[in-house]
Protein backbone atom coordinates (compact mmCIF):
# COMPACT_ATOMS: atom_id res chain seq x y z
CA UNK A 1 0.00 0.00 0.00
CA UNK A 2 1.83 3.43 -1.01
CA UNK A 3 1.95 5.93 1.94
CA UNK A 4 0.43 9.31 2.28
CA UNK A 5 1.47 11.62 4.56
CA UNK A 6 -1.68 14.26 4.91
CA UNK A 7 -1.80 17.52 7.14
CA UNK A 8 -4.36 19.30 7.78
CA UNK A 9 -4.80 23.08 8.27
CA UNK A 10 -6.71 23.93 11.08
CA UNK A 11 -6.33 27.88 10.29
CA UNK A 12 -8.29 31.02 11.38
CA UNK A 13 -9.61 32.79 8.26
CA UNK A 14 -11.11 36.33 8.05
CA UNK A 15 -14.12 37.12 5.67
CA UNK A 16 -13.05 39.61 2.75
CA UNK A 17 -9.39 39.17 3.96
CA UNK A 18 -8.38 37.51 0.66
CA UNK A 19 -4.86 38.80 1.03
CA UNK A 20 -4.22 37.66 4.36
CA UNK A 21 -6.12 34.44 3.88
CA UNK A 22 -3.76 33.54 1.23
CA UNK A 23 -0.54 34.54 3.01
CA UNK A 24 -1.83 32.44 5.77
CA UNK A 25 -2.09 29.26 3.41
CA UNK A 26 1.34 30.02 2.16
CA UNK A 27 2.46 29.95 5.60
CA UNK A 28 1.05 27.04 7.13
CA UNK A 29 1.56 24.99 3.53
CA UNK A 30 5.67 25.82 4.10
CA UNK A 31 5.49 23.89 7.72
CA UNK A 32 3.52 21.16 6.19
CA UNK A 33 5.70 20.72 3.38
CA UNK A 34 8.98 21.38 6.82
CA UNK A 35 6.73 17.96 8.26
CA UNK A 36 7.32 15.99 5.04
CA UNK A 37 3.55 16.04 4.10
CA UNK A 38 2.47 14.94 0.76
CA UNK A 39 -1.15 16.99 0.75
CA UNK A 40 -2.21 19.63 2.55
CA UNK A 41 -5.78 20.19 3.04
CA UNK A 42 -7.16 24.04 4.45
CA UNK A 43 -11.03 24.77 5.25
CA UNK A 44 -13.74 25.72 3.48
CA UNK A 45 -14.03 28.88 1.89
CA UNK A 46 -10.66 29.59 3.21
CA UNK A 47 -9.63 32.19 0.71
CA UNK A 48 -12.43 34.71 1.57
CA UNK A 49 -13.40 33.52 4.95
CA UNK A 50 -16.98 32.12 6.13
CA UNK A 51 -19.72 32.59 5.90
CA UNK A 52 -19.36 35.65 2.98
CA UNK A 53 -23.11 36.05 3.37
CA UNK A 54 -24.33 38.63 0.44
CA UNK A 55 -20.83 39.23 -0.75
CA UNK A 56 -21.44 36.24 -2.40
CA UNK A 57 -23.84 38.08 -5.14
CA UNK A 58 -20.82 40.95 -5.79
CA UNK A 59 -19.37 40.18 -9.31
CA UNK A 60 -16.05 41.71 -7.94
CA UNK A 61 -15.63 39.82 -4.89
CA UNK A 62 -16.07 36.84 -6.51
CA UNK A 63 -13.86 37.80 -9.22
CA UNK A 64 -11.08 38.54 -6.57
CA UNK A 65 -11.54 34.83 -5.46
CA UNK A 66 -11.09 33.39 -8.57
CA UNK A 67 -8.01 35.22 -9.10
CA UNK A 68 -6.48 34.85 -6.01
CA UNK A 69 -7.04 31.19 -6.20
CA UNK A 70 -5.09 30.96 -9.40
CA UNK A 71 -2.46 33.45 -8.07
CA UNK A 72 -1.87 31.28 -4.93
CA UNK A 73 -1.35 28.55 -7.17
CA UNK A 74 1.48 29.94 -8.80
CA UNK A 75 2.45 31.70 -5.61
CA UNK A 76 3.14 28.13 -3.84
CA UNK A 77 5.45 27.38 -6.70
CA UNK A 78 7.51 30.23 -6.63
CA UNK A 79 7.79 29.75 -2.92
CA UNK A 80 9.09 26.05 -3.79
CA UNK A 81 6.47 24.33 -2.55
CA UNK A 82 4.95 22.90 -6.08
CA UNK A 83 5.16 19.50 -5.10
CA UNK A 84 3.21 19.85 -2.23
CA UNK A 85 -0.65 19.56 -3.45
CA UNK A 86 -2.73 21.71 -1.37
CA UNK A 87 -6.71 21.47 -0.97
CA UNK A 88 -8.12 24.93 -0.36
CA UNK A 89 -11.55 26.31 -0.31
CA UNK A 90 -12.56 29.14 -2.16
CA UNK A 91 -16.24 30.92 -3.81
CA UNK A 92 -15.91 30.07 -7.51
CA UNK A 93 -18.91 31.02 -10.18
CA UNK A 94 -20.54 29.34 -13.65
CA UNK A 95 -22.89 31.88 -14.08
CA UNK A 96 -24.78 35.07 -12.58
CA UNK A 97 -26.05 34.69 -9.22
CA UNK A 98 -29.50 33.15 -8.39
CA UNK A 99 -31.26 36.70 -7.75
CA UNK A 100 -29.91 38.18 -11.04
CA UNK A 101 -32.67 38.72 -13.86
CA UNK A 102 -29.74 36.81 -16.07
CA UNK A 103 -30.10 33.87 -13.97
CA UNK A 104 -29.91 30.86 -15.36
CA UNK A 105 -31.17 27.09 -14.17
CA UNK A 106 -28.00 24.77 -12.95
CA UNK A 107 -25.67 27.68 -12.76
CA UNK A 108 -24.43 30.39 -10.60
CA UNK A 109 -22.21 30.59 -7.61
CA UNK A 110 -20.30 27.70 -5.97
CA UNK A 111 -19.03 26.93 -2.83
CA UNK A 112 -15.85 24.97 -4.21
CA UNK A 113 -12.54 23.11 -3.30
CA UNK A 114 -9.28 23.21 -5.50
CA UNK A 115 -6.39 20.91 -5.34
CA UNK A 116 -3.29 23.12 -6.38
CA UNK A 117 -0.01 21.51 -7.64
CA UNK A 118 3.12 22.35 -9.38
CA UNK A 119 1.63 26.35 -9.87
CA UNK A 120 -1.66 25.32 -11.23
CA UNK A 121 -5.46 24.52 -10.82
CA UNK A 122 -5.01 20.96 -10.98
CA UNK A 123 -9.15 20.25 -10.02
CA UNK A 124 -12.07 21.60 -8.70
CA UNK A 125 -15.37 20.39 -6.76
CA UNK A 126 -18.62 22.31 -6.29
CA UNK A 127 -20.12 21.53 -3.26
CA UNK A 128 -23.21 18.94 -3.40
CA UNK A 129 -25.41 19.15 -0.36
CA UNK A 130 -26.25 22.70 0.76
CA UNK A 131 -27.36 23.05 4.12
CA UNK A 132 -30.32 25.72 4.62
CA UNK A 133 -31.22 25.44 8.27
CA UNK A 134 -30.03 27.14 11.73
CA UNK A 135 -27.63 29.76 10.63
CA UNK A 136 -27.18 28.64 6.95
CA UNK A 137 -28.80 29.94 3.98
CA UNK A 138 -26.62 28.56 1.36
CA UNK A 139 -30.11 27.45 -1.10
CA UNK A 140 -29.95 31.65 -1.20
CA UNK A 141 -26.28 31.84 -2.14
CA UNK A 142 -25.08 28.82 -3.90
CA UNK A 143 -25.25 25.93 -7.00
CA UNK A 144 -25.26 22.44 -6.04
CA UNK A 145 -22.68 20.26 -7.64
CA UNK A 146 -23.39 17.29 -9.66
CA UNK A 147 -19.78 15.65 -10.01
CA UNK A 148 -17.68 14.20 -7.95
CA UNK A 149 -14.06 15.25 -8.46
CA UNK A 150 -11.50 12.13 -7.60
CA UNK A 151 -7.88 13.13 -8.04
CA UNK A 152 -5.02 10.57 -8.60
CA UNK A 153 -2.28 11.17 -6.51
CA UNK A 154 1.08 8.85 -6.22
CA UNK A 155 -0.98 6.08 -7.16
CA UNK A 156 -3.93 7.18 -4.70
CA UNK A 157 -7.08 8.12 -5.43
CA UNK A 158 -8.69 11.11 -3.67
CA UNK A 159 -11.92 12.52 -3.57
CA UNK A 160 -12.75 16.22 -2.79
CA UNK A 161 -15.94 16.96 -0.44
CA UNK A 162 -16.75 19.72 1.46
CA UNK A 163 -18.96 20.62 4.41
CA UNK A 164 -22.73 19.31 4.57
CA UNK A 165 -21.60 17.03 2.18
CA UNK A 166 -20.20 14.49 4.96
CA UNK A 167 -23.68 15.88 6.97
CA UNK A 168 -26.14 13.95 4.61
CA UNK A 169 -25.96 9.95 3.56
CA UNK A 170 -25.75 9.69 -0.06
CA UNK A 171 -24.50 12.24 -3.11
CA UNK A 172 -20.48 12.56 -2.99
CA UNK A 173 -19.61 9.68 -0.27
CA UNK A 174 -22.15 7.03 -1.81
CA UNK A 175 -20.14 8.10 -5.41
CA UNK A 176 -16.61 8.44 -3.83
CA UNK A 177 -17.66 4.26 -3.07
CA UNK A 178 -18.34 3.43 -6.26
CA UNK A 179 -15.60 5.25 -7.83
CA UNK A 180 -13.21 3.41 -5.49
CA UNK A 181 -11.44 5.84 -3.78
CA UNK A 182 -8.75 5.47 -1.16
CA UNK A 183 -9.46 8.80 0.87
CA UNK A 184 -11.99 11.37 1.07
CA UNK A 185 -10.67 15.17 2.02
CA UNK A 186 -13.97 16.98 3.33
CA UNK A 187 -13.13 20.88 4.40
CA UNK A 188 -15.20 22.46 6.65
CA UNK A 189 -16.83 25.38 8.24
CA UNK A 190 -18.71 24.10 10.51
CA UNK A 191 -19.93 26.36 13.47
CA UNK A 192 -19.13 25.11 17.86
CA UNK A 193 -22.09 24.64 19.73
CA UNK A 194 -22.03 22.96 22.96
CA UNK A 195 -21.06 18.94 22.79
CA UNK A 196 -20.83 18.76 18.67
CA UNK A 197 -17.34 17.01 18.99
CA UNK A 198 -19.22 14.18 20.10
CA UNK A 199 -21.66 14.50 17.11
CA UNK A 200 -19.23 14.98 14.56
CA UNK A 201 -17.01 11.90 15.23
CA UNK A 202 -19.97 9.60 14.88
CA UNK A 203 -20.80 11.32 11.65
CA UNK A 204 -17.64 11.06 10.17
CA UNK A 205 -17.51 7.65 10.79
CA UNK A 206 -20.86 6.76 9.11
CA UNK A 207 -19.62 8.54 6.18
CA UNK A 208 -16.27 6.69 6.14
CA UNK A 209 -18.16 3.19 7.01
CA UNK A 210 -20.47 4.77 3.94
CA UNK A 211 -17.92 5.55 1.24
CA UNK A 212 -15.61 2.62 2.25
CA UNK A 213 -12.68 4.74 1.98
CA UNK A 214 -10.34 7.12 4.75
CA UNK A 215 -11.91 10.79 5.71
CA UNK A 216 -10.08 13.77 6.78
CA UNK A 217 -12.39 15.80 8.07
CA UNK A 218 -10.66 19.46 8.26
CA UNK A 219 -12.45 22.85 10.32
CA UNK A 220 -11.59 26.04 10.22
CA UNK A 221 -11.25 28.16 13.98
CA UNK A 222 -11.84 31.24 15.03
CA UNK A 223 -14.84 34.05 15.37
CA UNK A 224 -16.71 35.14 12.95
CA UNK A 225 -19.53 37.64 13.91
CA UNK A 226 -21.83 35.39 15.74
CA UNK A 227 -20.62 32.33 15.19
CA UNK A 228 -17.61 30.62 16.24
CA UNK A 229 -15.56 27.42 14.37
CA UNK A 230 -13.76 24.95 17.31
CA UNK A 231 -11.24 23.39 14.49
CA UNK A 232 -11.64 19.49 15.66
CA UNK A 233 -10.60 18.19 12.58
CA UNK A 234 -9.73 14.56 12.41
CA UNK A 235 -9.05 11.12 10.25
CA UNK A 236 -11.17 8.27 10.47
CA UNK A 237 -9.91 5.30 8.71
CA UNK A 238 -12.55 3.40 6.33
CA UNK A 239 -14.00 0.84 9.12
CA UNK A 240 -14.92 3.68 11.31
CA UNK A 241 -11.28 3.80 13.42
CA UNK A 242 -10.60 7.41 14.73
CA UNK A 243 -6.92 7.74 13.67
CA UNK A 244 -5.99 11.00 14.65
CA UNK A 245 -7.79 14.29 16.02
CA UNK A 246 -6.60 17.76 16.99
CA UNK A 247 -8.06 19.62 19.86
CA UNK A 248 -10.07 22.53 19.52
CA UNK A 249 -10.07 26.49 19.88
CA UNK A 250 -6.06 26.58 18.79
CA UNK A 251 -4.42 26.63 15.18
CA UNK A 252 -2.65 23.33 14.79
CA UNK A 253 -1.32 21.38 11.64
CA UNK A 254 -2.07 17.77 12.56
CA UNK A 255 0.37 15.90 10.31
CA UNK A 256 -0.12 12.22 10.18
CA UNK A 257 0.88 9.08 7.75
CA UNK A 258 -1.84 6.80 6.01
CA UNK A 259 -1.41 3.61 4.22
CA UNK A 260 -3.76 3.66 1.65
CA UNK A 261 -5.37 1.21 -1.08
CA UNK A 262 -3.52 1.62 -4.87
CA UNK A 263 -5.99 3.08 -7.50
CA UNK A 264 -6.85 0.98 -10.25
CA UNK A 265 -8.29 1.46 -12.99
CA UNK A 266 -11.80 -0.11 -13.14
CA UNK A 267 -14.71 1.33 -14.11
CA UNK A 268 -17.17 2.94 -11.52
CA UNK A 269 -19.86 0.59 -10.15
CA UNK A 270 -23.16 1.73 -11.78
CA UNK A 271 -25.23 4.57 -9.94
CA UNK A 272 -26.69 3.51 -6.35
CA UNK A 273 -28.65 6.95 -6.03
CA UNK A 274 -26.17 9.36 -5.62
CA UNK A 275 -27.16 11.00 -8.72
CA UNK A 276 -23.45 12.46 -9.63
CA UNK A 277 -21.21 12.08 -12.03
CA UNK A 278 -17.40 11.31 -11.63
CA UNK A 279 -14.57 13.46 -12.94
CA UNK A 280 -11.25 12.23 -12.65
CA UNK A 281 -7.63 14.51 -12.24
CA UNK A 282 -4.38 13.35 -12.25
CA UNK A 283 -1.35 15.08 -10.12
CA UNK A 284 1.75 14.67 -12.01
CA UNK A 285 4.96 12.80 -10.55
CA UNK A 286 5.44 10.30 -7.88
CA UNK A 287 5.25 10.95 -4.08
CA UNK A 288 8.33 11.85 -2.44
CA UNK A 289 10.03 9.56 -0.21
CA UNK A 290 9.40 9.87 3.75
CA UNK A 291 11.69 10.06 6.17
CA UNK A 292 10.32 8.26 9.91
CA UNK A 293 6.83 8.24 10.47
CA UNK A 294 3.90 10.80 11.39
CA UNK A 295 1.33 10.06 13.93
CA UNK A 296 -1.07 13.06 14.34
CA UNK A 297 -2.51 11.85 17.63
CA UNK A 298 -6.06 12.30 19.69
CA UNK A 299 -6.23 14.63 21.65
CA UNK A 300 -8.13 14.86 24.89
CA UNK A 301 -11.60 16.14 24.85
CA UNK A 302 -12.40 19.05 27.01
CA UNK A 303 -15.04 19.47 29.61
CA UNK A 304 -18.22 21.45 28.66
CA UNK A 305 -17.26 24.37 30.98
CA UNK A 306 -13.67 24.66 29.49
CA UNK A 307 -15.26 24.35 26.15
CA UNK A 308 -17.93 27.07 26.10
CA UNK A 309 -14.96 29.05 28.01
CA UNK A 310 -13.01 28.98 25.35
CA UNK A 311 -15.36 29.48 22.59
CA UNK A 312 -16.70 32.13 24.39
CA UNK A 313 -12.65 33.73 24.70
CA UNK A 314 -12.74 32.91 20.81
CA UNK A 315 -15.37 34.83 19.82
CA UNK A 316 -14.92 38.10 21.79
CA UNK A 317 -11.24 38.19 20.78
CA UNK A 318 -11.83 37.28 17.06
CA UNK A 319 -14.59 40.20 16.51
CA UNK A 320 -12.33 42.59 18.56
CA UNK A 321 -9.37 42.26 17.10
CA UNK A 322 -10.94 41.55 13.03
CA UNK A 323 -12.96 44.57 13.90
CA UNK A 324 -10.03 46.76 14.80
CA UNK A 325 -10.69 48.06 18.40
CA UNK A 326 -8.22 48.25 20.29
CA UNK A 327 -9.99 47.83 24.07
CA UNK A 328 -13.63 47.19 25.38
CA UNK A 329 -15.47 48.56 28.40
CA UNK A 330 -18.54 47.42 29.77
CA UNK A 331 -20.45 48.21 33.13
CA UNK A 332 -18.82 46.43 35.95
CA UNK A 333 -21.78 46.33 38.82
CA UNK A 334 -20.47 43.70 41.06
CA UNK A 335 -23.21 41.17 40.27
CA UNK A 336 -22.55 37.88 38.66
CA UNK A 337 -22.86 38.60 34.78
CA UNK A 338 -20.70 41.33 34.31
CA UNK A 339 -18.26 39.37 36.34
CA UNK A 340 -18.04 36.92 33.74
CA UNK A 341 -17.95 39.50 31.17
CA UNK A 342 -14.64 40.77 32.72
CA UNK A 343 -12.58 37.82 33.18
CA UNK A 344 -13.95 36.60 29.72
CA UNK A 345 -12.82 39.85 28.47
CA UNK A 346 -9.73 39.52 30.19
CA UNK A 347 -8.76 36.18 29.15
CA UNK A 348 -9.17 37.17 25.64
CA UNK A 349 -7.66 40.56 25.34
CA UNK A 350 -5.20 40.87 28.45
CA UNK A 351 -6.42 43.03 31.37
CA UNK A 352 -4.34 46.10 29.58
CA UNK A 353 -7.05 46.24 26.85
CA UNK A 354 -10.13 46.49 29.36
CA UNK A 355 -12.06 48.92 30.74
CA UNK A 356 -14.88 48.15 33.68
CA UNK A 357 -16.74 51.25 35.01
CA UNK A 358 -18.78 50.95 38.55
CA UNK A 359 -21.65 53.44 37.96
CA UNK A 360 -23.21 53.87 41.50
CA UNK A 361 -26.44 55.07 41.82
CA UNK A 362 -28.23 55.80 45.26
CA UNK A 363 -29.57 52.49 45.15
CA UNK A 364 -26.41 50.33 44.85
CA UNK A 365 -25.26 48.36 47.68
CA UNK A 366 -21.95 49.02 49.27
CA UNK A 367 -21.25 45.00 48.49
CA UNK A 368 -22.10 45.76 45.03
CA UNK A 369 -19.69 48.35 44.71
CA UNK A 370 -16.48 46.19 46.41
CA UNK A 371 -17.26 43.13 44.45
CA UNK A 372 -16.79 45.46 41.72
CA UNK A 373 -13.28 46.60 43.02
CA UNK A 374 -12.89 43.03 44.24
CA UNK A 375 -12.60 42.08 40.70
CA UNK A 376 -10.72 44.29 39.09
CA UNK A 377 -7.66 44.16 41.91
CA UNK A 378 -7.88 40.11 41.05
CA UNK A 379 -8.08 40.47 37.35
CA UNK A 380 -5.53 43.48 37.22
CA UNK A 381 -7.90 45.78 34.57
CA UNK A 382 -8.63 49.27 34.23
CA UNK A 383 -11.24 50.38 36.81
CA UNK A 384 -13.20 53.66 36.86
CA UNK A 385 -15.82 54.84 39.30
CA UNK A 386 -18.60 57.32 37.62
CA UNK A 387 -21.30 57.78 40.43
CA UNK A 388 -24.41 58.68 38.19
CA UNK A 389 -26.73 59.75 41.13
CA UNK A 390 -26.13 63.23 40.60
CA UNK A 391 -27.19 62.63 36.51
CA UNK A 392 -30.27 61.12 37.37
CA UNK A 393 -31.17 63.97 39.77
CA UNK A 394 -30.58 66.30 36.80
CA UNK A 395 -33.08 64.56 34.36
CA UNK A 396 -35.78 63.92 37.20
CA UNK A 397 -35.36 68.02 38.04
CA UNK A 398 -36.47 68.29 34.15
CA UNK A 399 -39.28 66.01 33.62
CA UNK A 400 -41.43 63.97 35.91
CA UNK A 401 -40.97 60.29 35.92
CA UNK A 402 -41.87 58.13 37.96
CA UNK A 403 -41.48 53.81 38.68
CA UNK A 404 -40.55 51.51 36.24
CA UNK A 405 -39.45 54.73 33.87
CA UNK A 406 -36.99 56.05 36.74
CA UNK A 407 -35.68 52.94 37.06
CA UNK A 408 -35.07 52.86 33.10
CA UNK A 409 -33.36 55.98 33.49
CA UNK A 410 -30.76 54.97 35.27
CA UNK A 411 -29.85 52.38 33.39
CA UNK A 412 -29.99 54.57 30.17
CA UNK A 413 -27.55 57.01 31.83
CA UNK A 414 -25.21 54.33 32.02
CA UNK A 415 -25.87 53.36 29.03
CA UNK A 416 -24.88 56.97 27.56
CA UNK A 417 -21.36 57.41 30.31
CA UNK A 418 -20.22 53.98 28.45
CA UNK A 419 -21.31 55.67 24.84
CA UNK A 420 -19.20 58.70 25.92
CA UNK A 421 -16.14 56.55 26.72
CA UNK A 422 -16.45 54.38 23.53
CA UNK A 423 -16.70 57.81 21.69
CA UNK A 424 -14.06 59.44 23.84
CA UNK A 425 -11.36 57.08 23.64
CA UNK A 426 -12.17 54.29 20.86
CA UNK A 427 -13.61 51.00 23.22
CA UNK A 428 -16.00 48.50 21.67
CA UNK A 429 -18.56 48.49 24.40
CA UNK A 430 -19.99 45.38 25.53
CA UNK A 431 -23.19 44.53 26.84
CA UNK A 432 -23.26 42.01 29.74
CA UNK A 433 -27.13 40.35 29.48
CA UNK A 434 -27.51 36.59 29.71
CA UNK A 435 -29.65 34.76 27.29
CA UNK A 436 -32.47 34.07 30.09
CA UNK A 437 -32.97 37.86 30.36
CA UNK A 438 -33.31 38.63 26.51
CA UNK A 439 -35.36 35.66 26.34
CA UNK A 440 -37.85 37.51 28.54
CA UNK A 441 -37.13 41.14 28.06
CA UNK A 442 -35.49 42.03 31.47
CA UNK A 443 -33.54 44.63 30.20
CA UNK A 444 -33.82 48.13 29.00
CA UNK A 445 -33.79 49.50 25.51
CA UNK A 446 -30.89 51.90 25.32
CA UNK A 447 -29.74 51.15 28.84
CA UNK A 448 -28.23 48.07 30.15
CA UNK A 449 -28.41 46.83 26.38
CA UNK A 450 -26.58 49.25 24.94
CA UNK A 451 -22.75 47.73 23.09
CA UNK A 452 -21.34 46.43 20.31
CA UNK A 453 -20.88 43.05 21.19
CA UNK A 454 -22.69 40.58 24.27
CA UNK A 455 -20.30 37.68 25.15
CA UNK A 456 -23.18 36.18 27.28
CA UNK A 457 -25.89 36.79 24.75
CA UNK A 458 -26.55 32.68 24.53
CA UNK A 459 -25.13 31.80 27.47
CA UNK A 460 -28.39 31.06 30.00
CA UNK A 461 -28.56 32.45 33.76
CA UNK A 462 -27.89 29.11 35.12
CA UNK A 463 -25.25 28.38 32.83
CA UNK A 464 -23.48 32.13 33.69
CA UNK A 465 -22.92 31.19 37.46
CA UNK A 466 -21.58 26.98 36.43
CA UNK A 467 -19.25 29.29 34.54
CA UNK A 468 -17.50 31.70 37.22
CA UNK A 469 -17.36 28.60 39.38
CA UNK A 470 -15.32 26.39 36.83
CA UNK A 471 -13.42 29.60 36.01
CA UNK A 472 -12.44 29.89 39.99
CA UNK A 473 -11.51 26.37 39.66
CA UNK A 474 -8.34 27.46 36.81
CA UNK A 475 -4.82 27.98 37.94
CA UNK A 476 -3.99 31.46 38.84
CA UNK A 477 -6.01 33.58 41.27
CA UNK A 478 -9.65 33.20 40.79
CA UNK A 479 -11.11 36.55 39.03
CA UNK A 480 -14.35 36.42 40.34
CA UNK A 481 -15.21 37.58 44.12
CA UNK A 482 -16.88 34.80 45.98
CA UNK A 483 -19.77 37.14 47.03
CA UNK A 484 -20.73 37.97 43.11
CA UNK A 485 -21.47 34.13 42.82
CA UNK A 486 -23.53 33.64 46.03
CA UNK A 487 -25.41 36.58 46.02
CA UNK A 488 -29.36 36.97 44.79
CA UNK A 489 -28.82 38.65 41.74
CA UNK A 490 -30.78 42.35 41.48
CA UNK A 491 -30.54 45.04 38.95
CA UNK A 492 -30.59 47.68 41.84
CA UNK A 493 -32.85 50.02 40.70
CA UNK A 494 -34.63 50.47 43.10
CA UNK A 495 -34.65 49.61 47.23
CA UNK A 496 -34.19 46.10 48.01
CA UNK A 497 -35.08 44.86 44.26
CA UNK A 498 -34.32 41.32 43.35
CA UNK A 499 -34.47 39.73 40.27
CA UNK A 500 -37.44 37.19 41.54
CA UNK A 501 -39.24 39.89 42.14
CA UNK A 502 -39.88 40.06 38.30
CA UNK A 503 -38.79 36.76 37.19
CA UNK A 504 -39.22 32.72 38.77
CA UNK A 505 -36.28 31.58 39.80
CA UNK A 506 -33.56 30.80 36.74
CA UNK A 507 -33.51 27.03 38.06
CA UNK A 508 -37.13 26.76 36.49
CA UNK A 509 -37.12 29.14 34.10
CA UNK A 510 -34.35 28.53 32.18
CA UNK A 511 -35.62 25.26 31.42
CA UNK A 512 -38.98 26.85 29.70
CA UNK A 513 -37.23 29.04 27.86
CA UNK A 514 -34.70 26.31 26.45
CA UNK A 515 -37.61 24.09 25.48
CA UNK A 516 -39.33 26.80 23.85
CA UNK A 517 -36.71 28.82 22.21
CA UNK A 518 -34.26 26.12 21.21
CA UNK A 519 -36.59 23.41 20.73
CA UNK A 520 -39.41 24.83 19.56
CA UNK A 521 -41.49 23.29 22.03
CA UNK A 522 -45.47 24.08 22.26
CA UNK A 523 -47.44 25.38 25.14
CA UNK A 524 -48.65 21.70 25.63
CA UNK A 525 -45.56 19.92 25.50
CA UNK A 526 -43.92 22.38 27.60
CA UNK A 527 -46.55 21.40 30.47
CA UNK A 528 -46.42 18.03 29.61
CA UNK A 529 -42.37 18.35 30.42
CA UNK A 530 -43.78 18.83 34.03
CA UNK A 531 -43.83 22.54 34.41
CA UNK A 532 -46.54 24.88 35.64
CA UNK A 533 -49.47 25.70 33.07
CA UNK A 534 -49.72 29.20 34.99
CA UNK A 535 -45.66 30.31 34.92
CA UNK A 536 -45.62 28.50 30.86
CA UNK A 537 -48.39 31.11 29.88
CA UNK A 538 -46.28 33.67 31.81
CA UNK A 539 -42.67 32.72 30.58
CA UNK A 540 -44.22 32.13 26.50
CA UNK A 541 -46.04 35.59 26.92
CA UNK A 542 -42.80 37.67 27.99
CA UNK A 543 -40.72 35.49 25.18
CA UNK A 544 -43.21 36.77 22.66
CA UNK A 545 -43.54 40.55 23.42
CA UNK A 546 -39.41 40.50 23.75
CA UNK A 547 -38.72 40.20 19.93
CA UNK A 548 -38.81 43.52 18.96
CA UNK A 549 -36.47 44.12 21.93
CA UNK A 550 -33.95 40.88 20.49
CA UNK A 551 -34.28 42.45 16.98
CA UNK A 552 -32.36 45.17 18.58
CA UNK A 553 -30.16 43.55 20.46
CA UNK A 554 -26.21 42.76 20.09
CA UNK A 555 -24.54 40.32 18.10
CA UNK A 556 -23.04 37.73 20.59
CA UNK A 557 -21.21 34.31 20.54
CA UNK A 558 -23.42 31.31 19.35
CA UNK A 559 -22.72 28.20 22.12
CA UNK A 560 -26.18 26.70 21.81
CA UNK A 561 -28.25 24.39 19.41
CA UNK A 562 -30.21 27.75 18.80
CA UNK A 563 -28.92 31.04 19.49
CA UNK A 564 -31.06 34.62 19.34
CA UNK A 565 -30.40 36.47 16.09
CA UNK A 566 -29.60 34.52 12.98
CA UNK A 567 -30.82 31.20 14.26
CA UNK A 568 -33.91 32.39 15.65
CA UNK A 569 -35.96 34.24 13.19
CA UNK A 570 -39.33 35.28 13.94
CA UNK A 571 -41.43 38.47 13.11
CA UNK A 572 -42.07 41.24 15.53
CA UNK A 573 -45.47 41.60 14.81
CA UNK A 574 -46.91 38.66 15.79
CA UNK A 575 -50.36 37.56 17.37
CA UNK A 576 -50.13 34.11 17.32
CA UNK A 577 -50.01 32.58 20.74
CA UNK A 578 -49.30 29.47 22.71
CA UNK A 579 -52.27 27.39 24.03
CA UNK A 580 -55.04 30.14 22.39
Amino acid sequence: MPTLRIALAQVNSTVGDIPGNTATVRRWSRQAAEAGAHLVAFPEMMLTGYPIEDLVFRNSFVEASQRALRALAADLAADGLGELAVVVGYVDADGPPAISSDAVPGVGRRDASALLHRGEVVATYFKHHLPNYGVFDENRYFETGDTLTVVRLGGIDVALTVCEDIWQAGGPFTAARRAGVGLVVNINASPYELNKDDVRLALVQRRAVEAGATVAFVNMVGGQDELVFDGDSMIVSEAGELLARTGQFTEELLVHDLDLPEATDTPPAPEHGDGMRIRRATVAGELPALAGTRNGGIADRAEDESEIWSALVLGLRDYVNKNGFRSVVFGLSGGIDSAVVAAIAVDALGPERVTGVSMPSGYSSEHSKDDAADLAKRTGLDYRVEPIQAMVDSFLANISLSGLAVENLQARVRGVILMALSNQEGHLVLTTGNKSELAVGYSTLYGDSVGGFNPLKDVPKTMVWQLARWRNTQPGTPPIPENSITKAPSAELRPDQKDSDSLPDYEILDPIIKGYVDRDLGRDELIAAGNDPALVDRTLRMIDLAEYKRRQSAPGTKISGKAFGRDRRLPITNLFREGL
